[in-house]
């Protein structure tokens, strides 16, 4: 399943993680990485994991492809909850990463079907909790 402009090929877990986040809410966030010309889950935290402890599971200087369910409650006092997809890339990563990473996104986020809201970031402010709140709203 390599795509023909980045090459990228996409792991099955990927895709099963990410429909077990997604329909069974097993998980709250998964992280993806690139290696050896595919993407791979990088890691996952279970629903007990906070929004703090999935920024802290993002590398200072690497890149990575993340989901997050975001649960939130509506000026209206509803319960909801939204998926996002969010596409690390600090500016201290290596420039050939930062490209590669650019150029598998969009084939990445087709891979997951079910993405709600999309997030790029370069550094921890740019994805602070306010920003995924407001995003969400």
């Amino acid at each position: 399943m390599a795509n023909a402009a980045s090459g990228m090929a996409v792991e099955d877990q990927c895709k099963l993680k990410f429909l077990e986040l997604k329909a069974k809410r097993n998980y709250r966030f998964i992280t993806y990485k690139i290696e050896d010309q595919q993407v791979i889950v990088d890691k996952i935290g279970g629903p007990d994991k906070t929004y703090e402890d999935f920024t802290n599971s993002l590398p200072g200087d690497e890149c990575r492809y993340a989901v997050y369910d975001f649960d939130f409650t509506t000026d209206e006092n509803c319960q909801k909850s939204k998926i996002f997809f969010i596409a690390w890339s600090p500016d201290t990563s290596k420039v050939r990463m930062k490209m590669v990473y650019a150029s598998s996104k969009d084939r990445f986020k087709r891979e997951l079907d079910g993405i709600q809201v999309e997030l790029q970031a370069t550094d921890p402010s740019e994805m602070s909790f306010d920003i995924i709140k407001s995003r969400a709203l």
